[in-house]
């Protein structure tokens, strides 16, 4: 297992953030942008070049998709990811087009936040839903690429169904540590019994579960949430997991944000290191 970063796709920039990244010790990022602006044949050289310069390896490209975005669990369930129908066209398109911007640097794996995936199987958004994902699971396919789901507004039960349903050979996980906690919808260590086999990547973070039905649990420093690394550092072991673990920071008060990933660094290498 190796420590990464999730690095945010900026034009102009990158050769100053991989450089960065390689002065601090890291080899490896997630690169990710919600703008399919930005997807560009002159991004994708930068970003190539810059890696390359600074023996860094990219992971995975984290893609996001248009329109509107609730991180809550009210507007959220209408506006996130290709669950409602309202967005699903446009973002299959996002997501395809994601994938063929990754596909350009060489990127195998394409991740995103799918929606809250109905519980129900029954539910009339379900069917349309599978439908969707195994149109882009397809495309991705036929370029020899995976299609990730982040965990979290999914219990890990409803994902697996989903993974069933959909049927492709290339869907994966890339399990977020934070979010099944600050959904409320699961232990990350307990996850691994249900979805371990598909999880091909991690997001590292620590959250508190919610403490009302209408926002999600609060983001904290990693160790002072309910995420227990030793134990789920340890079962990622177990089960046979040599990918990466990648740190991904979302506090916004963050004073000095490098240091505190830093800080975030050192808290898993200890872990890894003592395993």
């Amino acid at each position: 297992m190796t420590i990464g970063l999730l690095t945010r796709l900026e034009s102009g920039a990158m050769d100053h953030k991989l450089k960065q990244l390689a002065d601090n010790g890291f080899d490896n990022c997630q690169l990710v942008s919600w703008s399919p602006a930005d997807w560009t044949d002159e991004n994708a050289k930068e970003v190539i070049t810059a890696a390359d310069k600074y023996k860094i390896t990219i992971t995975g490209f984290w893609c996001g998709w248009e329109g509107p975005v609730s991180w809550n669990f009210y507007e959220g369930q209408e506006n996130l990811g290709l669950v409602p129908p309202t967005y699903r066209y446009v973002r299959m398109k996002n997501l395809m087009a994601g994938a063929d911007f990754a596909k350009k640097m060489g990127i195998t794996d394409v991740i995103s936040h799918m929606g809250y995936i109905p519980e129900n199987p029954y539910d009339p958004n379900y069917s349309g839903f599978i439908v969707a994902m195994k149109t882009v699971a397809n495309y991705l396919k036929k370029q020899g690429q995976y299609l990730l789901f982040e965990t979290g507004q999914e219990t890990p039960v409803t994902l697996l169904r989903t993974f069933e349903d959909i049927g492709t050979d290339n869907l994966g996980v890339n399990l977020d540590t934070g979010n099944l906690i600050c959904y409320g919808k699961a232990n990350p260590v307990d996850s691994l019994d249900v979805i371990g086999k598909y999880v091909r990547n991690i997001h590292a973070k620590d959250c508190l579960y919610p403490t009302n039905g209408r926002n999600l649990g609060r983001e904290v420093e990693l160790g002072q949430g309910k995420a227990n690394f030793p134990a789920f550092l340890k079962k990622l072991k177990e089960i046979g997991y040599t990918g990466p673990i990648t740190i991904e920071r979302e506090i916004k008060d963050d004073k000095d944000a490098f240091a505190a990933i830093l800080k975030s660094r050192d808290f898993l290498d200890n872990i890894r290191t003592s395993l």
